[in-house]
């Protein structure tokens, strides 16, 4: 009996999951075969091998990377049919050292700790998995004091962004009297490169269903949303068919576990405005009204939805709450350091080899995620720093690179944990140009309450677009210090309040990044196109004519046999000279 299982959670379909899935229903439909048993799965972390396929058996099982039709054929013929595994195309063997080996080697899953293994439309696969025994253990052995005490000894902190201790936020809503209080579980994952959020519902949605239980019983709720942003499709369909499965089975409803515990649950598809990934605004937004942020106090802890107490956490969150409860608050506080406990999840990507889903142990090195888990930087070019915690957060140079893993550790750098997201850059990104990027991202979703953030953004914004062009002035950065310093101190809400975040810190350790564009007109990672010059190396240059044959705006001349020159006047800096050259002859200055 084989199984075959494939990735196909968002990461897999878009490297072409659905195509190869496709491919083994037709191999196996034509063979007739019936002791063959194909399954889905949600993303395994390993993004940079997509499409990965698990084939299984008796004898062991095979894990495939960079699947497609054509290697599915194979696999099929050689592996399934002939017992011969392709051994040039795995990724992963139990007994294979290896790159893969050392993706996985120091990471600890504990909220990806079913993502990959199981079919996240099959609640008998998440049951078979200690699925829905800490709800039980919870309704018919503990307190909800006791439950409560539980995630406060555990030390987890909010995996949002805040970092605020789950079990004292549990205390204030559990405290907050009224006849109807709501669980809310936020999955309006915004951040530029995040994808943590997405990969646990498409690959486990159970784990948060039984977090918002657990949640529910501990605060005296019996009503929940879960806030999903539209543009995770996938997430959602799996999300409905989850809630749909366990309703069936009687872990949702009423009198679950044949106790007096009851607990409903709603999904709301968010339109995706980044600002409704706080606290306020999401409340907000499931009232039907737009998403702004209103000031606190109150908080939503007494005052949330509809005036209700409501209380808010996010995937991460929640989907660590199962395994806190089951394994005991104590082996979660073992891991980590003293001021922050358990795993975190991060999305990496940017220029890395092994780009991803990583969970891995409070305290560990930013250096040691970025070179020991994803295998360094693409082409071996030098590491220049990490973008971390989203638009909201901030970057961090290479020489911090030794930085723990630590919500206080990592404020130090002026960034912050956020919700996960790591941005890898190396030497031919421009620090100008990303945080006019984040700026430029954060400006246009603004929700426009409040002016600092409204106007103090633009004006910021409008500084480092003439920077990055070649046009700033002497007094641009004390101007923009000062600007990101007003905001920070003045905006209403904590996205407004963070907005400045990636600009302060790149003038904080790139200054003389920012000093080379405004004194000297150039860009040092020759990466804005306007500081950028292409220029011909003479000693190079062969005068075959090929890049002047294909330079679309005719700024290449010469003759034959001779060297070339670019006429900067007419040079569009398209680059098509350079991937022309078939002698290095051309360069960027």
């Amino acid at each position: 009996m084989y199984t075959i299982t494939i990735g196909t959670a968002t990461c897999g379909i878009s490297a072409g999951a659905d195509k190869v899935l496709n491919e083994f229903q037709l191999l196996i439909a034509e063979k007739g075969l019936k002791n063959i048993k194909l399954a889905e799965t949600g993303c395994m972390g390993m993004c940079y091998k997509e499409v990965l396929v698990e084939v299984k058996n008796g004898a062991g099982k095979f894990l495939y990377g960079d699947v497609t039709q054509e290697k599915a054929q194979r696999i099929f013929n050689e592996h399934v049919l002939q017992h011969k595994p392709v051994d040039e195309f795995l990724a992963l063997l139990d007994y294979q050292e290896g790159t893969e080996k050392n993706f996985l080697a120091k990471q600890k899953r504990i909220v990806l700790r079913n993502c990959g293994h199981i079919d996240p439309m099959s609640i008998d696969d998440y049951l078979a998995r200690d699925g829905y025994q800490a709800i039980k253990k919870v309704l018919t052995n503990m307190t909800p004091d006791e439950v409560i005490k539980a995630v406060t000894d555990s030390g987890i902190r909010g995996r949002g962004g805040a970092g605020f201790l789950t079990g004292v936020k549990w205390k204030f809503a559990a405290q907050s009297p009224s006849d109807i209080k709501y669980v809310v579980c936020n999955a309006d994952e915004g951040d530029p490169g995040a994808f943590m959020d997405r990969s646990v519902l498409e690959g486990d949605p159970n784990s948060v269903l039984e977090g918002m239980l657990i949640c529910g019983y501990a605060i005296g709720a019996s009503e929940g949303y879960i806030y999903c942003r539209a543009e995770y499709p996938r997430a959602i369909v799996r999300l409905v068919n989850a809630i749909g499965e366990a309703t069936k089975r009687g872990f949702l409803g009423d009198n679950i576990f044949g106790t007096n515990f009851s607990f409903h649950l709603k999904i709301k598809e968010g339109a995706g405005a980044f600002v409704c990934g706080e606290e306020t605004a999401l409340i907000a937004s499931i009232e039907g009204h737009r998403g702004t942020p209103r000031i606190r106090p109150p908080y939503p802890a007494v005052k949330g939805i509809w005036g209700k107490p409501t209380n808010i956490n996010n995937v991460e969150t929640l989907a660590n709450l199962p395994w806190i409860i089951l394994n005991g608050p104590e082996k979660f506080a073992a891991m980590g350091t003293d001021d922050s406990k358990g795993t975190k999840v991060f999305a990496m990507a940017g220029k890395i080899k092994r780009s991803g889903l990583v969970e891995v142990p409070m305290g560990i090195t930013i250096n040691e995620i970025i070179f020991d888990i994803c295998g360094g930087i693409v082409n071996d070019k030098k590491f220049k720093g990490v973008q971390m915690g989203g638009p909201s957060g901030g970057c961090i140079p290479a020489a911090l690179g030794n930085t723990q893993i630590d919500y206080q550790q990592i404020n130090k750098t002026g960034a912050i944990m956020g919700s996960g997201g790591m941005i890898v850059v190396d030497e031919s990104t421009c620090m100008v140009e990303l945080a006019r990027f984040f700026l430029e991202f954060t400006q246009k979703e603004s929700c426009g309450k409040c002016t600092s953030c409204r106007i103090g953004t633009l004006r910021m914004l409008e500084i480092l677009e003439r920077i990055v062009a070649g046009q700033g002035k002497d007094e641009d950065l004390d101007v923009l210090k000062e600007l990101g310093e007003q905001i920070k101190a003045t905006a209403q809400c904590g996205l407004g309040q963070t907005a400045p975040n990636p600009a302060l810190t790149t003038m904080n350790y790139f200054r003389e990044e920012y000093e080379e564009h405004i004194k000297n007109k150039r860009c040092p990672a020759h990466s804005c196109s306007s500081l950028v010059m292409y220029l011909v190396d003479a000693t190079k240059c062969t005068g075959c004519t090929l890049c002047a044959g294909n330079c679309p705006a005719g700024a290449i001349t010469g003759v034959k046999k001779k060297a070339h020159k670019v006429d900067r006047d007419k040079c569009i800096k398209c680059g098509k000279c350079i991937t022309t050259c078939n002698f290095d002859a051309i360069y960027k200055e």
